[in-house]
């Protein structure tokens, strides 16, 4: 059995995000998507809000049965994926930027914990689709109905005082 791990912070998850662990759910026999704390941002939803959103979304995707949606213990990306006994990184890139950005934490990974890294590219439905995008657009009261799952709409409009998106 092949157990790939699909990491990030998802602040917050965007279809993006669900479509690419449903290509991995399609690779792999089971696939933990990794909820990780990045010190470097300040998040918009906790990491128990994040790891919450993100089994509520995928509950609702049928090619999700064999996906498990977990906290990503303090520490290293490999040492933990390799202890889940994973054999993959599955990691989406959207650009050549992001291209350069993942190959050398790729190497590391690999390096330290024996797992190698599967690079996606994005659907182009959603290449142009981050979170941060997300927060800024949804901030300023845009509409992000239909780049983020129906959960996190409606936690994002409960956490922005109801402006983002006009549909739901």
């Amino acid at each position: 059995m092949t157990l790939a791990v699909c990491p990030g912070s998802f602040d917050p998850a965007t279809e993006g995000h669900l479509d690419l662990v449903e290509r991995a759910a399609a690779l792999f026999d089971e696939v933990v998507v990794a909820v990780a704390s990045n010190a470097a941002k300040a998040p918009l939803f906790s990491h128990d809000e994040r790891v919450a959103l993100l089994r509520a979304a995928l509950a609702q995707r049928p090619g999700c049965a064999r996906v498990r949606v977990e906290a990503l213990p303090h520490g290293l990306l490999a040492e933990h994926a390799a202890g889940l006994g994973a054999v993959a990184v599955v990691k989406g890139v959207r650009t050549a930027a992001d291209v350069e950005h993942e190959t050398p934490m790729a190497l590391v990974n690999r390096r330290l914990g024996g797992v190698d890294t599967v690079l996606l590219p994005a659907d182009p439905r959603w290449a142009h689709v981050s979170s941060s995008l997300v927060k800024e657009v949804a901030r300023l009261g845009g509409d992000v109905a239909g780049l983020v799952p129906d959960v996190v709409l409606r936690a994002l409009r409960e956490r922005l005082g109801g402006s983002p998106g006009a549909s739901g």
